[in-house]
């Protein structure tokens, strides 16, 4: 199971009626190391016309992701995570990427 997969299943049942709350309790295990999936998601990113690869750094550490740097605007921040997510043997993306308006770039 890929991360995307687990969000899935939350997403799936959270607006069920009677539902209070929901606990994705899923784990995803994988023999893929962190190194393969950082170089995956750089991979996927440079084939992604929608993102500018040169301000994006992806940082790994086990199965996590870390997304850092800068975007021109929250379509490309959104895909970016999208995107790393579907890598295979991602838990978990945590987006800091700050979006920089084209306008306002120095």
């Amino acid at each position: 199971m890929w991360w995307y997969q687990r969000d899935s299943a939350k997403n799936a049942i959270r607006h069920l009626s009677g539902l209070k709350g929901v606990s994705n309790l899923i784990s995803i295990k994988s023999v893929v190391t962190p190194e393969e999936i950082e170089k995956d998601i750089e991979s996927a990113f440079e084939r992604n016309e929608l993102l500018d690869t040169s301000k994006i750094k992806v940082e790994t550490s086990g199965r996590n992701v870390v997304l850092h740097g800068r975007v021109r605007n929250y379509a490309e921040k959104d895909e970016a995570e999208r995107v790393a997510g579907c890598a295979p043997g991602v838990t978990s993306v945590d987006n800091q990427l700050a979006v920089k308006w084209f306008w306002l770039a120095n």
